[in-house]
């Protein structure tokens, strides 16, 4: 009944990990979902600029306490180890639907590409941004980054591994294809209204130092393997070089 409950609880987490997911790209991307980033609850601007910079907070608190080494020797007192990766996906899935939710509407218009053919390059550079996010999950361990490889073993009786260091494909060209694929598509709009220049600069503060502190526990863990590949492999910005040795 432990294996059962065990692997129900990690397949519901991804499910609704994934279910934020998809929602997010048509958040962002303004189109298929009844609130987005340009089209929220109505509010008074002040209202908006509090509510929503909560809610950016609540995401950055819950991404940032929850992946931090210290805190996952703690939560894994309270919660078995094999659900502990599906744990932080339902956490960040819940706070997702909590800012598609309640994320307020700021209207004020930043910029707007009027340019057919410079419309049609933004958008193919966020559908872009989004295919470099998914595909980097696979170049890794899609099942082990949304703790689905976790629950499997535990559902076979076979203790969990680490997954030894690799740099496949994208690895090569930037430490964090997938946060440089959120990046793209944080920005890759069209249409940037103040709410989405608020989503996209929070979430871009954000990003930028969660990646010092995820390097900095990549670090202590993988020691000068790690050091070598900082100093081969820019963090975001791929070198024109380094693409050239990729291919």
């Amino acid at each position: 009944m432990k294996r059962i409950l065990t692997v129900g609880y990690g397949a519901t987490a991804y499910l609704i990990g994934f279910a934020a997911f998809l929602y997010a790209i048509g958040f962002l991307g303004s189109f298929a979902v009844p609130r987005s980033v340009d089209h929220g609850v109505p509010a008074p601007a002040l209202e908006a600029l509090v509510v929503n910079l909560l809610l950016l907070c609540a995401f950055g608190a819950q991404h940032s306490v929850m992946a931090r080494p210290a805190f996952k020797r703690w939560w894994t007192r309270v919660v078995p180890e094999t659900v502990e990766r599906s744990t932080y996906v339902l956490a960040t899935g819940l706070v997702l639907a909590l800012i598609f939710w309640q994320w307020r509407t700021m209207p004020t218009l930043i910029w707007d590409v009027t340019w057919p053919v410079g419309r049609i390059s933004v958008r193919a550079l966020f559908w872009l941004g989004w295919v470099i996010v998914l595909s980097s999950t696979f170049m890794i361990n899609h099942f082990d980054l949304f703790g689905l490889r976790q629950v499997y073993l535990a559902w076979r009786g076979r203790p969990y591994t680490d997954l030894p260091f690799r740099t496949p494909l994208l690895y090569r060209m930037v430490r964090h294809p997938l946060m440089l694929g959120f990046l793209i598509t944080l920005w890759a709009s069209p249409r940037m209204t103040l709410a989405h220049l608020l989503f996209a600069a929070g979430m871009t503060a954000y990003i930028l130092l969660a990646l010092r502190w995820e390097e900095h526990d990549l670090t202590s863990v993988l020691g000068q393997q790690y050091d070598d590949y900082r100093s081969r492999v820019p963090m975001l910005i791929p070198r024109p070089q380094i693409i050239q040795r990729a291919k």
